[in-house]
């Protein structure tokens, strides 16, 4: 009974600690504002990253105490840090450079090892095993998120363009939120895990093509007519070629770059190993965004998936620092640095009811597209709703198709749909991982493939 009470005295006293320390550095900040143009930027930097990693621990142990993934504590302790509660990035102490930007380079940097660390432990027969399911769960995932939003959006008022940007929108999938979960509970390598990872990789290109017929037919892609539909088609074969030739450069060529340097002590030596695996995560990721139009992450996957044939000796020398350099340090920024960006307090009321229909549409599209997508390609029903929960998440990948609608002029960013919409993806960016973890109770642990990795990701 002490222990249960001393818990939840410990669990009620971490966000008061929070406010408390927050009310004490803006007084010290009110001293220190005036002078905080001259400052070093590294200074700064080095207490707001401490804050961060310390309220990231904090915020999993909360929720493991309370049996959720560490991922939502994580989450949730950004959105206490950021503008909705304390706006830790604009604190007196912390003025004078711009933090936000730096922090955000960290996360992205986070979630680019993230899913080169899962496409690492990838077997590439394993996906193929779930081809089928991948492909019509991809497709419905995409389609149905499109046509709930349209069903939605229209009686509401709204133009035809704007809400169906919105449903390309939610058509989106983060896959880094479900994976992480899913590594956590050690159940990545299941078979409703490596079609989670088949059936998003073919969400992200669909949802891309997406995003470029809309831009397309609302005339923002160009000058009009046939040369829309040519650059259209320029995209389409673009992205084809390059998941195509970074997959065969990656299967063949950089396990046989990386067999090289490990015959050469003078390279491999001193975690040579590690770091050109680190500079394949790079480069892969790079040429994603610059070469091929897809994400930066689909990239780093791939070149995960490429050094997954390695011999064990060298896998286990890459995960081990990869594991460390990612979950120790850059991963929790990039979980706390979706509550940083978002403020719920801006949110205007007015728009409540249409946002909860929206949310709900977008939980419902994504578990009964994919879901009924994966029944289709061979799964039963409850490896069907698996599929389909971990695909709810937007994540990163639909704030940076959100933006896109912004900046083309297709979404106003004083309307009350497109703060519906950002809400909506910060939401159930929140709410996977508890559905997750409720769907996959009960499922056997003996199909734990990876328990050491399992305990890397979460830091037990």
């Amino acid at each position: 009974m002490s222990r249960l009470l001393s818990r939840h005295l410990m669990i009620a006293a971490i966000p008061l600690a929070l406010i408390l320390a927050h009310s004490q550095v803006s007084v010290f900040a009110a001293t220190t504002d005036e002078n905080a143009a001259g400052v070093n930027p590294f200074i700064p930097l080095m207490l707001a990253l401490g804050v961060i990693l310390l309220a990231s621990r904090a915020g999993g142990a909360i929720a493991r105490l309370l049996n959720q993934p560490r991922v939502l504590g994580q989450l949730i302790v950004g959105l206490i840090l950021g503008p909705t509660v304390l706006d830790m990035l604009h604190w007196g102490i912390l003025q004078g450079v711009d933090l936000q930007g730096t922090v955000k380079e960290f996360a992205e940097l986070g979630v680019l090892l993230l899913m080169f660390n899962i496409g690492l432990e990838v077997h590439l027969s394993e996906l193929a095993k779930v081809g089928k399911v991948a492909v019509f769960a991809g497709l419905l995932g995409v389609v149905a998120p499109v046509a709930f939003t349209l069903a939605v959006a229209l009686p509401a008022g709204y133009d035809m363009m704007p809400a169906l940007f919105a449903g390309v929108t939610l058509a989106a999938t983060s896959v880094s939120i479900s994976a992480q979960v899913l590594l956590e509970l050690g159940y990545l390598h299941t078979k409703e895990g490596n079609a989670l990872l088949a059936t998003a990789l073919i969400d992200d290109v669909l949802a891309i093509l997406a995003v470029s017929l809309t831009l397309v037919l609302a005339g923002a892609g160009g000058a009009g007519g046939s040369g829309d539909l040519s650059q259209l088609l320029i995209i389409i074969f673009q992205m084809a070629a390059y998941i195509a030739g970074a997959f065969a450069l990656a299967w063949y060529v950089l396990p046989r770059i990386m067999r090289w340097i490990q015959r050469r002590p003078q390279l491999s030596q001193a975690y040579g190993i590690p770091i050109f695996a680190l500079i394949s995560a790079l480069l892969f990721g790079w040429s994603a965004e610059y070469l091929g139009g897809v994400a930066a992450i689909t990239g780093a996957f791939i070149a995960g998936v490429g050094l997954s044939k390695l011999s064990a000796g060298m896998k286990h020398d890459i995960e081990q620092t990869m594991s460390h350099l990612a979950y120790v340090f850059l991963v929790p920024i990039f979980f706390v640095d979706v509550g940083l960006e978002t403020d719920l307090s801006a949110f205007p009321l007015d728009a409540l009811p249409f946002m909860l229909l929206l949310l709900l549409m977008a939980v419902l599209s994504k578990v009964l597209g994919a879901g009924f997508g994966a029944r289709a390609g061979g799964f039963n029903m409850r490896e069907s709703l698996r599929v389909g929960v971990c695909m709810v998440s937007r994540g990163e990948v639909g704030l940076i198709i959100i933006s896109i609608g912004l900046s083309s002029g297709i979404l106003d960013g004083g309307s009350e749909l497109y703060a519906s919409l950002f809400m909506v993806i910060l939401l159930t960016t929140v709410l996977t991982p508890p559905m997750v973890r409720w769907v996959f109770q009960g499922k056997n642990q003996d199909e734990i493939a990876n328990p050491a990795l399992a305990g890397a990701a979460t830091g037990d």
